[in-house]
């Protein structure tokens, strides 16, 4: 993973960050899909530039550090992403977040990274809350929820906010 001399995640160049990132984890994964996914994996070595499979990079401050973030995916084919989530510690890039998944959505709150998956019932959709944890130095679920918007009584209705 590059060293980011300042510690700011903005000075890096995400592509060089995922790129090393998924060679890594291809490396220590041989093909098990544990760690990335082979087609991401092969994707992201045979890629370069806007040919790279790779979503546009969002900065946000995710641990409370008063620095941003990167948080980006790496798209595996018409349906799959990889989630993946950056910080930078002692000037070293380090991944606190890697999820594979449909990605419908995600959304920064708070400090709150809310991953939104489709679910078999159209009705619903799944909403994955991760945090940081300083203890453990990462971003960890914290809850799981479903998102009921999409109901059909609900159509052309605003989502209710939170305690009505």
């Amino acid at each position: 993973m590059p060293k980011i001399p300042s510690g700011d995640m903005g000075k890096a160049v995400p592509l060089d960050v995922v790129k090393a990132d998924v060679a890594e984890d291809a490396r220590k994964d041989r093909g098990s899909a544990r760690l990335v996914h082979p087609a991401a994996a092969k994707k992201m070595a045979d890629c370069s530039g806007a040919a790279c499979p790779v979503r546009a990079p969002v900065l946000h401050d995710l641990t409370g550090d008063g620095k941003n973030e990167l948080i980006t995916a790496v798209d595996i084919d018409g349906r799959m992403s990889e989630l993946r989530v950056y910080t930078v510690e002692d000037q070293q890039v380090k991944r606190v977040l890697s999820r594979r998944a449909v990605l419908e959505g995600v959304e920064v709150a708070a400090g709150h990274l809310a991953v939104r998956e489709p679910t078999t019932n159209p009705t619903y959709v799944s909403v994955s809350d991760y945090v940081w944890d300083p203890d453990r130095r990462g971003m960890f679920l914290q809850q799981l929820s479903l998102d009921t918007c999409r109901a059909p009584e609900r159509q052309g209705k605003p989502c209710p906010t939170e305690g009505t």
